[in-house]
């Protein structure tokens, strides 16, 4: 039951049983329950009931302590849910007015919209910015990651409407996975125009294998690199052209070089845009010397502390070659992600990426099997064994 009592400035929103919001106390340390019984919301704010969340690699990073991150925390960002409450003028990113009942995925940034990033249309890196399972928890913003039944969704958030139809394990990684491939192929496509284009896509998560559908259904033949088998087949289920095994020899006919050389032989362009999603230095400098002259590299799994790489200034220049980072992402991005799925989720096996749910207390467990690398995501259902 959710109770709304208004005093002209907010809203406060009283829930029986209390929202529930799982807490990560630090490295090794297990997750705490903690409820809270009543939340505040502001005008423009949201309370949504999370249907589904699931595990992204940014959390696992930070659980196993390879990035900084404060604590107490509430992880989670990718998550769709149902509104509870509503305060007052919150509106959906197409200015349809927010009410009770409506299915919703959110941005995994909160966006003051006045400094100068802003104003530049960087609102992904505003001075005042804050995100969903990656700021300290604090009176007043408690639900404040999708690892939790519930989620105060603030003002200054892109709010999209889901349909019904979508599927929870399609929906959820929208608010991470999905836009941020929508805005790395936006990067890419302002150097190099997708249709008629090879594309290499180096890491078959979650994140290239949507890069590897959305990039086909752009038009360009797309060549996907990683280690896993299960995710270089999956790769094929998403329209890839040829994939290749990255522990191979470059030039070995399962190599990347080679699988290249028998698409180049049978007409294909040469690697024009290269997307790197795994986060490994050695794919990065792969990249480097992959990419054809006036080729663009979009740099996207590279979120966490590394050794760096060796890079030739020389290559660059002769090469004309632009090297693109893209972190977090636009509201546009988010809403052309949500588009992309409604009409794409029948035609690839999204559904599919996500396999092993587990209920909201067991969230350790989730996050030690996604830690192993499995080929799908994991996922958390609050409503599991309540």
């Amino acid at each position: 039951m959710t109770r709304v009592v208004s005093d002209g400035i907010g809203r406060d929103v009283l829930v029986t049983p209390s929202p529930v919001a799982m807490v990560w106390q630090g490295e090794g340390r297990p997750h705490e329950a903690l409820a809270v019984p009543g939340v505040s919301l502001a005008p423009g704010e949201l309370l949504v009931e999370v249907e589904l969340a699931t595990v992204c690699g940014s959390d696992v990073h930070t659980v196993l302590g390879h990035r900084h991150a404060p604590t107490p925390l509430v992880l989670g960002h990718e998550q769709v849910g149902r509104v509870t409450a509503v305060g007052e003028g919150a509106v959906a990113s197409d200015g349809t007015p927010l009410i009770v009942g409506m299915r919703v995925v959110w941005s995994v940034t909160v966006s003051c919209g006045s400094c100068d990033r802003c104003s530049r249309g960087l609102a992904e890196k505003c001075r005042a910015l804050a995100k969903y399972g990656h700021d300290r928890v604090h009176r007043g913003w408690e639900l404040s990651g999708g690892f939790a039944t519930h989620v105060q969704v603030r003002a200054g958030s892109t709010v999209v409407l889901v349909d019904e139809a979508l599927p929870a394990a399609v929906a959820a990684p929208a608010s991470c996975a999905t836009a941020t491939v929508a805005a790395a192929l936006e990067a890419a496509a302002d150097r190099v125009r997708l249709a008629g284009a090879t594309v290499v896509v180096l890491g078959a998560g979650l994140l290239g294998i949507t890069a590897t559908a959305m990039a086909t259904d752009a038009g360009a033949r797309v060549v996907v690199s990683d280690p896993d088998p299960l995710r270089r087949s999956a790769a094929l289920s998403f329209g890839a052209a040829a994939v290749a095994d990255s522990r191979s020899g470059f030039r070995s006919a399962t190599g990347l070089g080679g699988v290249l050389a028998t698409l180049t032989a049978s007409g294909a362009a040469e690697p024009l845009i290269v997307l790197e999603m795994s986060g490994s230095t050695a794919a990065v400098s792969t990249a480097m010397n992959l990419v054809g002259v006036g080729g663009v590299i979009v740099l996207v799994g590279s979120v966490s502390p590394s050794d760096g790489i060796r890079l030739d200034p020389e290559t660059l220049v002769r090469g004309l070659i632009t090297v693109r980072g893209v972190h977090n992402y636009a509201a546009r991005h988010l809403i052309s992600a949500v588009d992309y799925l409604e009409h794409a989720w029948y035609r690839y096996p999204f559904a599919q990426l996500v396999g092993n749910t587990f209920p909201l207390a067991l969230v350790d467990d989730a996050l030690a099997l996604a830690a192993t690398g499995t080929h799908q995501r994991v996922a958390l259902d609050p409503h599991l064994g309540a």
